[in-house]
């Protein structure tokens, strides 16, 4: 009868402790942090298909978007699948393409930190070549780092802020190239 009796509060205890681990992992999961799996080369170098990266779900409930921040949305093509693209454009900025490559504001936008040198952005059917456009209010324009590969604003055109789900901070498996993603542009808007 002994050993009942300590098996049952065992399993009780077993069953507290996987329940309050569920409860945690369900909260940081819901209002915290997500797992986001890197499907394709649209984000090459930056990301290789397969990996996984960790996405900041506040972040943007506590400040704004910026200039080079990688983020992850709802694919304006199929809501049913989320993309991962750098933003080029926020609200106000005047977006074109030149000669294979972007200007913000009139500024050829230096992305040698995370594009290769002979690397060039060529337009789409929605932002063209020598085809300013303005992002508007509550809006951004984003871009793969893979440009020759990559489905984005230049194609399917603005994406709404209410479409993106967090920022990406974090490569967290494979283990071996784990690594943080940083924002080339840190003292930018």
């Amino acid at each position: 009868m002994e050993f009942l009796k300590k098996a049952y509060f065992f399993a009780l205890d077993f069953m507290q402790t996987i329940l309050l681990a569920a409860s945690v992992f369900l909260v940081i999961y819901i209002f915290l942090f997500r797992p986001f799996q890197i499907s394709g080369e649209s984000m090459y170098p930056t990301f290789k298909n397969k990996e996984y990266v960790l996405t900041n779900l506040i972040s943007l409930r506590l400040g704004d978007l910026k200039h080079g921040d990688v983020i992850v949305f709802k694919a304006p093509t199929d809501n049913e699948k989320d993309f991962i693209k750098r933003v080029i454009g926020l609200p106000g900025d005047r977006v074109f393409l030149k000669e294979g490559f972007v200007y913000v504001n009139d500024v050829k936008l230096n992305e040698n930190a995370y594009l290769g040198p002979d690397v060039r952005t060529y337009g789409g059917s929605f932002l063209k070549e020598k085809e300013p456009v303005v992002v508007p209010e509550g809006e951004c324009l984003v871009m793969g780092d893979n440009r020759p590969f990559s489905s984005d604003s230049r194609e399917w055109g603005f994406l709404k802020r209410k479409e993106i789900i967090g920022k990406s901070f974090l490569v967290y498996w494979p283990i071996n190239k784990m690594r943080g993603v940083t924002n080339p542009f840190p003292n930018q808007k």
